[in-house]
């Protein structure tokens, strides 16, 4: 007959404490402390009982207790656009890596975009502490982060810029790399370029089509609104920039592509085309080396590492006037990039 099982005795959600321990054992509370914080003046013998107990109750020390008491929580927040996002990746686990390294542990979370969120997701980490936050800013207006910044709360803001208020900020050159990869296909005799872009209130969006723009004004050419798309980087959306380019009395010949979504989505458009149209992207993106993709490059681990390494200088004793970081893009050509007009 088999068995019947037993309802477990304990409660998720109730974890042992030190005085569980103590009882076990049956010893005083601070022989249990002396114990899980390898203090001296405990017996090998009792030292024994203790850790049998720990072992046997599944205890664990509240290191957030004791770091509060200290007055820091060893935790950071790091608030994303999209976790999905394969650019985050990168950038996300340099910023892990340097908080490991300062011993603290670092909390993501993504705002989709969203002000709104951006706001109740960076709240919502400082009520519970952090010892700084990284931003990948979805608003334009941080002034609720004030109080915030003043409560001791250290702040670095990644590949956008804070709104409305002063802080470190490390970016990528998007208009220096813009205006290379507009320059590139000027290069290999292209006229009429279009560029499709992210959604013209974002930073990167702006500063990428300001690029574009340059680089043909610098070639001596004008640009016609048709060839310029800025919105949401919706594949459908994306497309339907592609096809109206691509039917005007005079269609474009080369298309830059604003980030690494919308190079997706036009690399999948462009694929059903039988007439060659020349493309840079800005962003890399997975397989571009084998599709043969030309792209503006920039380093996201860097942009990670680089602004957690300039948070934990804040939290080390930095004081100095927030600082602008712009790290340099990179143009890889691989062919896509290089193709002339047809």
């Amino acid at each position: 007959m088999a068995e019947t099982a037993r309802r477990p005795d304990h409660r998720y959600g109730n974890r042992p404490t030190m005085k569980d321990v103590a009882a076990r054992a049956g010893v005083g509370l601070k022989t249990v402390s002396r114990v899980v914080n390898g203090e001296p003046g405990v017996t090998p013998d009792t030292e024994r009982r203790v850790q049998e107990a720990i072992e046997a109750l599944g205890f664990r020390r509240n290191d957030s207790a004791r770091v509060l008491r200290k007055g820091r929580t060893a935790s950071v927040g790091l608030i994303l656009e999209d976790l999905a996002d394969p650019f985050y990746g990168p950038l996300s686990r340099a910023v892990e890596e340097v908080a490991r390294a300062h011993g603290a542990l670092l909390i993501n979370g993504s705002s989709a975009e969203d002000p709104e969120r951006e706001q109740e997701l960076a709240l919502a980490l400082c009520a519970r502490r952090v010892d700084g936050l990284i931003v990948i800013p979805a608003g334009d207006d941080h002034r609720y982060l004030e109080p915030e910044i003043r409560a001791g709360v250290a702040m670095v803001f990644v590949d956008r810029p804070a709104g409305r208020i002063e802080a470190d900020t490390v970016l990528s050159d998007s208009y220096g790399g813009a205006r290379a990869g507009v320059a590139h296909l000027v290069a290999h005799g292209h006229r009429r370029i279009g560029f499709i872009g992210d959604q013209p209130r974002i930073h990167t969006a702006v500063e990428r089509l300001r690029g574009y723009r340059a680089a043909m004004e610098d070639a001596g050419l004008a640009v016609d609104d048709a060839w310029v798309s800025l919105g949401s980087t919706d594949p459908a959306r994306v497309r339907d920039a592609v096809a109206a380019m691509l039917t005007l009395p005079e269609p474009v010949t080369a298309l830059f592509a604003g980030n690494n979504r919308v190079t997706v989505t036009v690399v999948r458009e462009l694929a059903g085309r039988a007439r060659g149209v020349a493309l840079v992207g800005f962003d890399d993106i997975e397989l571009a080396d084998l599709l043969g993709i030309t792209v503006i490059a920039q380093d996201a681990a860097a942009l990670g590492r680089t602004a957690a390494e300039r948070l934990f200088r804040r939290l080390d004793g930095l004081h100095e006037a927030p600082a602008r970081v712009e790290l340099a893009t990179s143009l890889i050509a691989r062919g896509s990039g290089e193709l002339p007009p047809v």
